[in-house]
């Protein structure tokens, strides 16, 4: 018996060992696109500049890319399945890393949006296929460190990018923002092809092409009227006809998909609550909050205190310790308390932190700003990977990969919702006073309007049971239930 039981033991603790490292090899390339998609902001004077246009002209190559990455993140999940998941997470890699190289020797605007919407096509294969690579190979007892290793890029670069893309344009130039991923991208191939295990895919079936194309132009349309709508390049009318065809043609989708007997999206998973918890309602509400905070730190320090950017920089950077100092406590937290009280209480927290932004001022202590800037940034970390951990918890591998397709969509939604919400305050709260520019007092309104969103959200979680997740988080058998 002890025999058996030592063997046991080692094949788990191996199971575990790969586990990590499949999670940790997706995480590289994870890092690697999320951090394009936040240093290149910080650069677009210097590559207007050099198109020989005009700095706002640049959004186009933002906008290029995110619209791309929406329009085929629908179709990753059937990519995934009917070519091997392995085998896509590498042509996607290839395909980003390429356009990279292409985006860095664009010598004309034209060149830079072509080359950035094929970016956005290789990014809206990485994102779902990765995921669904770590759930395929993370027993539910490791779900928890799998999921906490590919969520920290997602915590890091919107922090650390602008700087980094600040340093990089000032000490080298705008160019090296995009060459900088060609040798992460590259290490992630080795990584990938070493180590992730090339495994037996599902039968797909014929591709659901309607189902793509409601799905696609559905999600694109919601988030061009969201975008639109934070950089004030059409109309309120056009805003509001983009949202709204947007949100017609995915609910035409999600009736096609209901009703189609081999739809591209299965929407089963949304009737597991731990999924539906964390990735709809108070899920998206939760994300809005955590997705608001890299947007509005940056200008807060700048617009509302008047600082520059290193001065911006290290504030942000105490933000960002915070994020990482989380990771080390994640997985006993939540074995502890579980997931329940963990989204709420740290929901509570991180809430408050967000909503306590607005008594700052620049008469403030910096040790009372890096002390807040560190709770909020621990909160944060916490509420993230809670939220992405438990989304999967539930899920049966049939499941697994329109749950990641799902997801993936969901979140990117909410990220541009983060933004429009909290642009959507700043601009309303300037309007009414009157003001051509904004000031300390309209930031102030934004963290308490996305403050509040937070909170609510938080106590939303009342709703899942006490024992949801259990069987990941260890939390019922740690305490004897």
């Amino acid at each position: 018996m002890t025999i058996v039981n030592a063997a046991e033991s080692r094949e788990i603790q191996a199971s575990s060992s790969r586990s990590r490292l499949v999670a940790f090899v997706v995480a590289v390339s994870f890092f690697m696109q999320m951090l394009d998609a936040t240093i290149v902001v910080t650069s677009l004077p210097q590559m207007a500049q050099s198109f020989g246009v005009q700095p706002v002209a640049m959004s186009i190559g933002l906008t290029v890319y995110m619209l791309t990455m929406a329009a085929f993140i629908p179709l990753s999940g059937w990519l995934g399945n009917r070519f091997g998941a392995r085998n896509v997470f590498m042509a996607a890699i290839a395909i980003f890393v390429l356009a990279s190289l292409f985006c860095g020797l664009s010598s004309t605007l034209a060149e830079f949006i072509a080359a950035r919407a094929v970016q956005g096509f290789g990014s809206a294969l990485m994102n779902p296929i990765g995921r669904m690579i770590v759930l395929r190979n993370a027993p539910k007892r490791d779900l928890v460190n799998a999921v906490a290793l590919i969520t920290w890029p997602a915590l890091i670069a919107p922090v650390i990018g602008p700087v980094l893309g600040s340093v990089i344009t000032t000490y080298a130039s705008w160019h090296w923002n995009f060459f900088i991923n060609i040798p992460i991208g590259l290490i992630g191939l080795a990584l990938v092809w070493h180590f992730v295990p090339q495994q037996k895919e599902a039968d797909t079936g014929k591709l659901d092409l309607l189902g793509f194309v409601l799905s696609a132009l559905g999600l694109t349309l919601l988030l061009a009227g969201l975008e639109s709508f934070v950089h004030g390049t059409v109309s309120a009318y056009q805003v509001v006809a983009l949202l709204a065809v947007g949100i017609g043609l995915s609910a035409w989708a999600i009736r096609h998909f209901r009703r189609t007997d081999n739809p591209l999206l299965e929407l089963s998973p949304f009737a597991i609550p731990t999924f539906a918890f964390s990735t709809l309602s108070a899920g998206t509400a939760s994300r809005l909050a955590i997705n608001a905070m890299p947007f509005l730190i940056p200008l807060f320090f700048q617009v509302g205190f008047g600082l520059d950017a290193i001065a911006t920089g290290t504030y942000i950077l105490v933000y960002f310790a915070g994020n990482l100092a989380m990771k080390s406590v994640t997985t006993p937290l939540l074995r502890r308390f579980g997931f329940r009280t963990i989204l709420v209480v740290n929901g509570a927290i991180a809430s408050a932190s967000i909503a306590a932004c607005a008594i700052l001022s620049p008469a403030t202590s910096d040790l009372a700003i890096y002390a807040l800037l560190f709770v909020a940034g621990l909160s944060r970390s916490m509420q993230f990977t809670a939220l992405n951990t438990l989304g999967f918890a539930d899920i049966t591998p049939a499941q697994r990969s329109s749950a990641s397709t799902l997801s993936s969509m969901l979140q990117q939604f909410a990220m541009v919702l983060g933004v429009a919400v909290a642009a959507a305050v700043l601009s309303m709260s300037q309007h009414m006073r009157g003001a051509a520019a904004l000031s300390l007092a309209d930031f102030q309104w934004s963290f308490l309007a996305i403050g509040t969103i937070g909170m609510l959200a938080s106590l939303r979680f009342f709703g899942l049971k006490r024992d949801a997740g259990a069987e990941v988080s260890g939390h019922s058998a740690t305490n004897g239930r």
